[in-house]
């Protein structure tokens, strides 16, 4: 499993830093809640709201561990158990619940993705109305200046949705989503009607960036102490040498549901932090191509040939061609499916 940086108890960060600043700014002292990465399927999906067929559950998108468990892929398959839990507690009124850790998914690779990003899920159990916006200003806060807007978005387990953005170099950015709790999520863990809730689910890898002004999100993570000794304050991020990428070309056939996020969770698995970005460049079905070039692919039927283009660059030092040529060719192994 990898560090997770929001917790105090796997080293220091300043991702706990950013969080702490969150916490102390909400309007209700916060619950803070950790849990065990592996749920059910039923709190990871099923009782905030997802359909059977949600697509998000293929195993494409979703790190299945055996039948029914999950590496979560999202800090929300928290809130499942705690509403319970409140369910069964007497006595309590306005309860603020901060979720938080690492969660799993299969993501594209670009300079703001990561296959295990960190998530803080807030949800305000009341039985009064409160205000969403406090919420909404409590994570926005922490980046003094931005520009954000809400606009609308749909979300299983919530009413009313709405998509957090903030304006970065011309280009809204997307930092957390958020909305009214939806009454068939509190009315499933068991919690009275006159209940109400309000949800937000806030990106910490993307916030802390954004603060610090970190190019790459996988220099959160560096190890190199050129690097590693910045990630333990929220001064603004002092960039190191940066050295040119190497760019290399692939054709592979895979079959025809290989997309952008599952060829890119493979290449990240075998890569590392060498592939910087994935592009697709072409995508063609084997049906289309000349006989020879299936023929070169040893591609089947109902299978695609795919174009990719590899950026690779090693966060803090120079690749040599051998290397580049070496990443190449794990790449082509781990994704080509023909013969």
């Amino acid at each position: 499993m990898p560090r997770d940086l929001s917790d105090p108890a796997q080293g220091p960060h300043a991702m706990q830093l950013l969080l702490d600043e969150i916490l102390t700014a909400l309007p209700v002292e916060p619950r803070v809640l950790r849990a065990d990465p592996e749920v059910g399927v039923e709190d990871n999906y099923t009782n905030l709201g997802y359909p059977p067929d949600a697509v998000t559950r293929d195993a494409r998108y979703t790190r299945y561990t055996g039948p029914g468990r999950v590496l979560r892929s999202h800090t929300s398959a928290m809130v499942p158990p705690a509403l319970r839990a409140l369910a069964a507690e007497p006595g309590w009124d306005d309860v603020l619940l901060a979720c938080v850790g690492v969660v799993y998914r299969r993501d594209a690779v670009d300079r703001v993705h990561t296959g295990t990003p960190h998530q803080l899920d807030l949800w305000r159990i009341s039985h009064h109305r409160a205000d969403l916006d406090e919420l909404v200003e409590a994570v926005v806060g922490v980046l003094p200046g931005a520009r954000h807007r809400a606009v609308p978005a749909r979300h299983p387990y919530t009413e009313r949705g709405r998509q957090v953005d903030v304006l970065v170099d011309g280009q809204w950015l997307e930092v957390a989503e958020c909305g009214l709790v939806a009454r068939h999520v509190l009315r499933r863990a068991g919690l009275a009607d006159d209940v109400r809730g309000l949800a937000l689910g806030a990106g910490l890898d993307r916030l802390l960036m954004l603060r610090k002004g970190v190019p790459d999100i996988r220099l959160l993570r560096s190890e190199d102490p050129r690097v590693a000794a910045q990630m333990l304050d929220l001064a603004p991020y002092r960039p190191v040498s940066r050295h040119p990428p190497i760019s290399r070309d692939i054709s592979v056939a895979v079959s025809a549901q290989a997309d952008a996020e599952t060829i890119g969770d493979v290449l990240r698995g075998v890569l590392g932090d060498l592939v910087e970005e994935v592009a697709v460049l072409g995508r063609t079905p084997v049906g289309d191509l000349p006989p020879a070039a299936v023929a070169r692919l040893g591609a089947r039927p109902g299978q695609v040939n795919v174009l990719l283009r590899l950026v690779l660059r090693h966060p803090t030092r120079t690749l040599t061609d051998e290397e580049a040529n070496a990443a190449r060719d794990a790449a082509h192994a781990a994704v080509h499916e023909g013969g």
